[in-house]
């Protein structure tokens, strides 16, 4: 129980947004608890999960400034098992300084509560993704098999690197998770080629996340991608073997 996980990449677009929650639906599923905290400024996964960041009162901004968590976090409109420390934009000027480590000692308050924190990161490697590491003891990092994507990848391990040297010695990287691959694609496949010559096959996760309309249909109406029965079958089965992974790895 309490396990904290940060899904990050600088490159904004390859579905870091989607990942998290799709994650979360799976837990949900599952019958998990699982807090998402949304560090993106942009509020997408607060959003989604039936908030609006300009309206809330505290979000994780407070936190970072010493509000405890529990006077921030809410449950979500998806149900009990889903809980969010939602976003706002007075996490914007929270990317540039503050304490790497305030997020970690607020959430050690909670985590114990849940199967797993999932962090949602901001499109950068500002502080707010610094703190983000500071306080998981696992990162993830979401990529598309696109060159643009795989480009930053480099960067995202030094960020992790970086943490684990000043900040957190118990963060690791727990691997990749590939999104919005299409179903015939050569461009995709060498991309995908690229990036097991990269970072190595064991680090990337199985199984990628297809590339499909429904994903996109569920962030737009606000739902978890397994309320679409038949129709996300398929990608809601990837969520579940990979929310599987994640409980495996968190357990370690």
């Amino acid at each position: 129980m309490g396990r904290v996980v940060t899904v990050l990449n600088q490159k904004g677009g390859v579905g870091k947004t989607t990942v998290a929650l799709g994650l979360a639906s799976a837990a949900a599923q599952a019958g998990h608890r699982v807090l998402v905290v949304d560090l993106d400024p942009q509020g997408s996964s607060t959003w989604v999960l039936g908030l609006d960041p300009a309206m809330v009162e505290l979000s994780a901004a407070e936190v970072l400034s010493r509000t405890p968590v529990t006077k921030a976090m809410l449950p979500s409109a998806w149900g009990g098992e889903v809980w969010v420390l939602p976003s706002s934009p007075r996490l914007l000027p929270r990317d540039h300084g503050g304490n790497p480590t305030r997020l970690r000692d607020a959430l050690a308050e909670v985590s114990d509560q849940f199967h797993a924190v999932i962090i949602d990161c901001p499109p950068s490697l500002g502080s707010l993704s610094a703190a983000a590491l500071a306080a998981a003891d696992h990162a993830v990092i979401v990529v598309e098999p696109s060159a643009l994507s795989l480009r930053g990848v480099g960067a995202v391990a030094d960020l992790v690197d970086e943490v684990w040297d000043s900040h957190n010695p118990d963060l690791e990287l727990a691997g990749v998770i590939v999104n919005k691959v299409p179903a015939v694609s050569g461009e995709a496949d060498r991309r995908y080629d690229e990036l097991t010559r990269t970072v190595g096959k064991r680090a990337v996760w199985q199984p990628v996340i297809p590339q499909r309309v429904v994903v996109n249909q569920a962030i737009g109406e606000r739902r978890p991608i397994h309320a679409y029965g038949s129709r996300s079958a398929e990608v809601a089965e990837v969520f579940d073997r990979l929310w599987a992974k994640l409980r495996r790895v968190t357990k370690g």
